[in-house]
């Protein structure tokens, strides 16, 4: 499925839709928003690099208007969540983030009461999502994951270097993040014109005017703790191991019985993960779905909201009636 549709209006819902609350991680302190009648079926929302829930602006009042009860979270170290990780953890990598979520819906989401979620990623988002799925199928319905990052080395690397170099890899890594000025960095990016700049990369349309659009990431990038939680972010996704990248978790999934479906939507000019990689992907994994957004780029759900919603209400649809095609 593809959309001709040009939407040059990026900016329509709020960026503080539903209710605003606080939830209790390893104590650490979790954002979240939340909206719908509480007896439907429950989606969470995972945004991506930079962003929040707020990010979903365009998207969760929609799905709870067809009948979700909807849920955002912030993952810890974005948006309004903790961010200050003093001595509860030092890294932050999707595996943590994944851990997070997982305790989310059995504690606030409760998919013992309510059913298996629903869980609709954006880039890091979705790939925390997968990280869920490969260890904790049993609390998933389906995943929609807009798009998947990390599918850059489609096959899982084979080779494996040896542990004393993977040890002095990572002793380097931690030593360049910690004398890495990161502080004035995010400062100057968040201060100044370059944030425009910075978010540009991740749409098609021009994001010029789009106020809320810069408040949604630079209000948190502004935090007295961002860049400690930035360097944790720095880190963990570096020093992680190929088993918690994308592509191995994928092939993990693929080996799963009763395996629950997944849907990969793509903006066409995605210029940070281009759509060919998207293709490369389906071609190794068919039993994967993928859909393609026209005149989108990285943040399609936010950039064209009327596509990605439809979509994803078909997809949600077909589930429904058990259909195989979407």
């Amino acid at each position: 499925m593809q959309s001709n549709i040009f939407n040059k209006k990026l900016f329509i819902g709020s960026p503080d839709w539903g209710e605003s609350k606080y939830w209790s991680y390893k104590d650490l302190k979790v954002h979240f928003r939340v909206t719908g009648d509480e007896s439907n079926p429950p989606i969470v929302l995972i945004h991506g690099f930079g962003a929040s829930s707020d990010h979903w602006r365009n998207n969760a009042e929609i799905f709870a208007s067809e009948g979700f009860r909807v849920y955002g979270i912030d993952l810890i170290g974005f948006g309004k969540s903790e961010q200050n990780l003093q001595t509860k953890t030092k890294y932050l990598e999707n595996q943590f983030w994944a851990n997070q979520v997982a305790s989310f819906l059995n504690e606030i989401v409760d998919i013992q009461k309510n059913g298996k979620a629903i869980l609709i990623g954006n880039s890091l988002g979705a790939l925390t999502a997968i990280t869920i799925l490969s260890e904790r199928p049993q609390l998933i319905k389906t995943i929609i994951a807009a798009p998947l990052p990390e599918p850059v080395f489609i096959n899982p690397i084979k080779f494996s270097f040896p542990f004393w170099l993977l040890n002095f890899k990572n002793v380097l890594i931690k030593i360049i993040f910690h004398l890495f000025p990161l502080n004035p960095l995010v400062n100057l990016i968040s201060k100044t014109k370059l944030i425009t700049f910075a978010l540009q990369s991740a749409y098609f349309s021009s994001i010029s005017d789009d106020t809320p659009l810069k408040r949604i990431v630079t209000v948190p990038a502004k935090r007295v703790n961002a860049s400690k939680a930035l360097r944790a972010m720095c880190i963990g996704m570096s020093i992680r191991p190929n088993s918690a990248k994308g592509p191995f978790i994928i092939e993990k999934i693929k080996n799963l019985p009763n395996r629950p479906p997944i849907l990969l939507i793509w903006g066409k000019q995605d210029k940070l993960i281009p759509i060919f990689l998207a293709k490369n992907l389906i071609k190794l994994h068919p039993w994967l779905k993928l859909c393609v957004i026209d005149n989108a780029g990285h943040c399609l759900h936010d950039e064209l909201p009327s596509d990605f919603n439809q979509i994803v209400l078909k997809w949600l649809e077909n589930l429904k009636t058990h259909k195989k095609q979407i």
